[in-house]
């Protein structure tokens, strides 16, 4: 069990690490199309990068698969609000830095818990403590001495409820199956997002194969390695991994977002910044680790 426990942990971690640097390929794809055109595309690129492992999975199975329906329905559930958090943060990335991005996407696991509330959930002190200061953290980070807050910061936020959604559903939809119900669960949870957003986008951006070629690189790492590799690994990886340390782990999404616009991107914090990234980064951790 400890051995499943260390792998589990271990392949959140790289889910933290793609994603953190992921934000710098969003960012740049922005350059050349629209969030929904990238999203579809990414999404559609995850979803396929799946396939030969399902079909090795497959093969090997010995466990009597979940009903289909299971999977259709935990997929379209999934499959929704991830369309909804990923063009949120999409769509907020034109309008503000990586970094800032990554640590104001990480307060989904302060969402977790507020969103836990409505189904009956109960968390201590401890989990409430660590919201006031990642709360505290965000001012500093995004909120003006005017009292406003950019755009792209305030759709980034809005998308962070919708992953911290969509971490309660994964927990829900995902205990308790094997491998390669897991991943036919994540599958089609792209899929449908996949279909969302291009079909949003033939109605409202001008898509290209120009900006599509001059954006394939972003497009590329972002599908394969952010959606097909980095969801796969927390779907996966939250079966056996307790919630709380996963919760932490994933946190640090934030601190490799950073890292990574600094040395891609050459952003910078002020020091305001920098005091609110750590007010944050501190608060997402003690809402896990002392809930």
């Amino acid at each position: 069990m400890k051995n499943r426990v260390m792998r589990a942990n271990i392949m959140l971690l790289c889910s933290a690490l793609i994603w953190g640097t992921t934000f710098v390929a969003q960012r740049v794809g922005m350059e050349h199309m629209g969030p929904l055109t990238f999203n579809g595309i990414r999404f559609a690129l995850g979803a396929m990068a799946l396939l030969p492992f399902l079909f090795f999975l497959k093969r090997r199975r010995a466990k009597t698969p979940v009903p289909r329906a299971y999977l259709v329905q935990g997929g379209a559930a999934m499959g929704l609000v991830l369309f909804s958090g990923a063009w949120l943060q999409q769509f907020g990335l034109c309008f503000t830095t990586a970094g800032k991005a990554g640590f104001i996407t990480g307060l989904y696991v302060v969402f977790v818990p507020v969103v836990g509330i409505f189904l009956h959930h109960r968390y201590g002190l401890g989990t409430w403590a660590g919201a006031v200061l990642a709360i505290a953290g965000m001012y500093l980070l995004s909120v003006t001495e005017a009292l406003s807050m950019s755009q792209g910061d305030l759709l980034v936020l809005l998308s962070a409820l919708f992953w911290g959604i969509h971490v309660l559903l994964i927990d829900h939809w995902g205990k308790g199956l094997d491998t390669v119900d897991a991943v036919t669960l994540s599958a089609v949870q792209f899929a449908l997002c996949s279909a969302i957003s291009l079909t949003a986008a033939l109605l409202f951006e001008t898509m290209t194969w120009a900006a599509v070629r001059n954006g394939a690189l972003p497009i590329l790492y972002s599908g394969f390695m952010s959606v097909g590799v980095g969801y796969t690994f927390q779907v996966v990886a939250q079966r056996d991994a307790k919630p709380a340390p996963a919760a932490i782990i994933l946190s640090l999404e934030a601190v490799f977002a950073v890292l990574a616009g600094w040395i891609v991107l050459d952003e910078t914090l002020t020091a305001r910044a920098m005091l609110g990234c750590t007010l944050m980064l501190v608060g997402m951790i003690w809402s896990q680790a002392r809930p």
